[in-house]
């Protein structure tokens, strides 16, 4: 035999009819499943089609089939919207997130288990090994300790989960982040003070006067006194301060009959916010009649305080016929006074109002009368007297502004009288009133301390001990002198 020769192979036979019928079998179903789905048949390539033993009759099957061609011709559009945006661009877009065929898409619903509800967390950083306590893991040179540069820096990054939700630390994804000590310090400091701040201005809206002192509370009292009758409108806003807005309104009737309201008020409300009060506690701190409740923890209280008491100092005023507001009640912060003006006009401020010489000249008799008035008769002092807090009405004028006023047995009272007759005589003397007198002869005139002087530095001095005598007299007998000892009565000048 040939070693080279071809070897003989041994055929199986099989009968034409087995053949036939199998070969029959597939080319039916082809056909049928061309007539029914040309398209599917030529695009689609997965198990839908050419698995085995697959049941094309089932409704089920055939919405997932012609789902899955809708899914591919709609991603084969967003990729030639990609080709034709992009060109030859170096920077590109992508729509792959509206892509409806992803490679990870799970075949059935059921199986898929969602990460969240799962101890194990793909996009949280493992949280770092802590060591144990005696402070030192590993021997020999694998030692490692609780200060280890490596371990602090994990510790510090799991630490900054401990920051307000408010405070954006990010989620490391995929990171072995090492923060060192000085880093995380800053970052622990700046989110404190970040939630601090925050609250502050969430207290500040919910509790303070944002705009114009109106906040929630504002409003439900004014709204009070408007359903109640006492005022029939609130027009708008007439004037606003550093520590008080005014509105106007239109009064209304009162519920008792010995109280006539007058037609036209001002409704003064005091700001909430201490922003502007930082430095005038001094005015109401050291006042006996409000000494005992004073404190700086409750803010809303000393501005209660602060409006009560403006409505004393009026009240006293009123009782001496000096020209000021008249008091028709106080709601917590809100103080309804009459109104000086007509017709929803304020009256001018002195330093505003323009007047001939014999208006002026009288203007400063009938202020330098109601200083004497306030010194006497209401045991006050202005404390803030100055053209700005003086109205010209009717001829006359009104002082307005008596919040921070004090009585003369304050410990700062001579001080303020002073530092007032230095405002009205500089202005008086401006405005070309001859016979103005200067701050000492006008403070000598007013209080009738008769306090002799060369200078302006021994007059103060002088004032500073008549201030502290008065003060030692406090500390010593625990009551106030009545008035400071003066050698009479002090002189009335009239015009």
């Amino acid at each position: 035999q040939c070693p080279w020769g071809a070897p003989n192979t041994t055929s199986i036979s099989c009968s034409l009819a087995d053949v036939m019928s199998e070969q029959l079998a597939k080319e039916l179903q082809l056909e049928e499943e061309n007539a029914a789905f040309p398209e599917v048949v030529a695009v689609a390539e997965g198990p839908f089609i050419t698995g085995e033993n697959i049941d094309t009759s089932s409704d089920l099957m055939l919405a997932q089939m012609l789902q899955m061609e809708f899914d591919r011709e709609y991603d084969a559009q967003l990729r030639r919207e990609e080709k034709k945006i992009n060109g030859d661009s170096k920077v590109s877009i992508s729509f792959e997130n509206y892509r409806k065929v992803h490679p990870y898409d799970s075949d059935s619903s059921e199986d898929e288990v969602d990460w969240q509800d799962t101890r194990h967390d793909p996009y949280r950083a493992d949280k770092p090994t802590t060591t144990p306590r005696r402070g030192f893991i590993g021997k020999g040179k694998d030692i490692t300790t609780k200060h280890d540069e490596v371990v602090c820096g994990r510790k510090n990054t799991a630490r900054m989960e401990n920051f307000a939700p408010e405070f954006q630390v990010g989620d490391g994804i995929g990171m072995d982040l090492k923060l060192s000590n000085q880093v995380f310090n800053a970052l622990k400091q700046h989110a404190y003070s970040e939630e601090r701040r925050s609250a502050r201005l969430h207290e500040k809206k919910e509790h303070s006067t944002a705009e114009k002192a109106v906040d929630p509370k504002t409003r439900l009292l004014l709204y009070k006194m408007v359903n109640a009758g006492m005022l029939e409108t609130i027009t708008g806003c007439i004037s606003t301060g550093k520590e008080s807005v005014v509105f106007h309104a239109y009064g209304g009737k009162s519920a008792t009959e010995d109280k006539v309201i007058p037609p036209e008020c001002a409704i003064k409300v005091f700001k909430t916010t201490l922003n502007e009060f930082k430095n005038r506690d001094k005015y109401i701190k050291d006042d006996y009649r409000f000494k005992d409740r004073f404190s700086k923890l409750n803010p809303r209280k000393i501005i209660r305080m602060w409006a009560e008491k403006e409505m004393h100092n009026l009240t006293r005023m009123q009782n001496a016929g000096i020209p000021c507001p008249q008091v028709v009640i106080l709601k917590k912060h809100v103080l309804v006074m009459s109104f000086i003006g007509k017709d929803q006009i304020p009256a001018p401020k002195l330093k505003d109002v323009t007047l001939s010489s014999e208006d002026m000249k009288k203007a400063y008799y009938q202020t330098l009368n109601m200083m004497q008035q306030l010194y006497r008769e209401c045991n006050l002092v202005h404390a803030d007297l100055s053209e700005y807090n003086m109205l010209w009405h009717d001829g006359k004028v009104w002082l307005i502004d008596v919040s921070q006023s004090v009585e003369p047995t304050h410990p700062h009272g001579l001080e303020f009288l002073f530092r007032d007759c230095r405002n009205v005589a500089q202005f008086f003397q401006k405005g070309g009133v001859a016979e103005a007198l200067n701050e000492r002869e006008l403070f000598n005139a007013v209080s009738g301390l008769n306090i002799t002087a060369d200078n302006e530095v021994d007059f103060q001095a002088e004032i500073e001990a008549l201030e502290k005598m008065n003060e030692d007299h406090v500390q010593n007998h625990g009551k106030k002198l009545s008035m400071f000892s003066s050698d009479g009565d002090p002189p009335i000048y009239d015009e």
